[in-house]
């Protein structure tokens, strides 16, 4: 900005070509051009260091997008990775919780035939015992009590 107003006001100072006469004129016209053509270096410089410094900008925004882009997917790959694992083992222990339910089952489907089978087992042998007291006459001594003595 400062070099720009520079230029306005040595265009200003300058004097134009219609206002002198003879070698001051040509003097004048040459000093107004070497000052418009300095100017004009000077601005075109400024547009170029402007540009670079945009695309300097351009090209380290679209680095660190990039940047961000890879760790982004590098971060979404390991959550997926872990979720599959996190799944995968609740798979497992699903699977691991349902067989010892299936083993609970079994072990009580097996304690209740054993008690069904001594169940049967103790009515035969009571069934023989009374088959033994009916044929032979006794009384159960244990069982007088529950009748007590008339």
């Amino acid at each position: 900005m400062i070099k720009s107003s520079l230029c306005q006001r040595l265009q200003i100072h300058l004097p134009t070509a219609k206002n002198s006469r003879g070698s001051n004129d040509r003097d004048a016209v040459l000093a107004r051009v070497e000052a418009e053509k300095r100017c004009a270096l000077v601005k075109a410089w400024e547009e170029n260091e402007k540009a670079k410094a945009e695309n300097k900008a351009h090209k380290k925004l679209s680095a660190i997008g990039s940047w961000e882009t890879i760790k982004r997917e590098s971060v979404e790959a390991k959550i997926k990775k872990y979720e599959e694992k996190v799944e995968k083992k609740k798979a497992e222990y699903a699977e691991k919780m349902k067989n010892k339910v299936a083993e609970l089952h079994k072990a009580t489907e097996e304690k209740k035939a054993m008690i069904e089978a001594k169940k049967g087992e103790d009515r035969l042998k009571v069934e023989e015992t009374a088959a033994k007291f009916r044929a032979t006459g006794y009384t159960p001594r244990k069982c007088l009590r529950c009748f007590g003595k008339f």
